[in-house]
């Protein structure tokens, strides 16, 4: 039997609980010829919180969802699937179906141990008043126009001279009102 990673559907919430219980589980039952790893994908997105003050946190990159590297056979297949936590494997018909290696390389380039660029969150959104904080037009009001979370980006609307103009500044650089 090939060793194959397959995807555990689980309580959303409870995907660390499940990795520890399935390691405990693994461990008494003599399990560790069948159950190789096992993977939560997370990646680290950075926050702009009030005042531009940026805070970075881990996200799971898909929350309710553990990953499985192992030999099924009955045995390993009871094993994980009666797992506190676990209800049940992704696939169907209630079988379960292994990733296959495009897929499980694309679900960890996700993952922070890939490489894809940080992520960027904000609680700015488009139509929200804002002041700018710094740079030359520091102090004046604004409206949100549009958000970049990927390049960490906000175009304000600022009125210079009685007209609305478009500037792009970091998300840094601006406050809500």
């Amino acid at each position: 039997m090939a060793k194959k990673w397959y995807v555990l559907h689980t309580y959303s919430g409870y995907e660390n609980k499940v990795k520890k219980n399935l390691e405990t589980r693994v461990e008494t039952m003599g399990l560790e010829n069948n159950v190789f790893a096992i993977e939560i994908p997370t990646e680290t997105v950075t926050e702009i919180k009030e005042g531009g003050r940026r805070v970075e946190s881990e996200k799971k990159v898909f929350p309710g969802y553990v990953l499985v590297r192992m030999e099924l056979d009955d045995r390993s297949w009871a094993a994980v699937r009666n797992t506190p936590g676990v209800t049940g494997f992704v696939g169907s018909q209630g079988n379960p179906e292994a990733l296959t290696r495009e897929e499980y390389n694309k679900i960890m380039k996700r993952s922070n141990r890939g490489t894809a660029p940080k992520k960027t969150s904000t609680v700015l959104e488009p139509g929200q008043a804002v002041k700018v904080t710094s740079g030359p037009l520091a102090e004046f009001d604004g409206t949100v126009a549009e958000v970049s979370p990927e390049n960490g980006k906000v175009k304000v609307l600022v009125s210079i001279f009685g007209r609305e103009t478009p500037v792009e500044l970091s998300f840094d650089q601006v406050a809500r009102i």
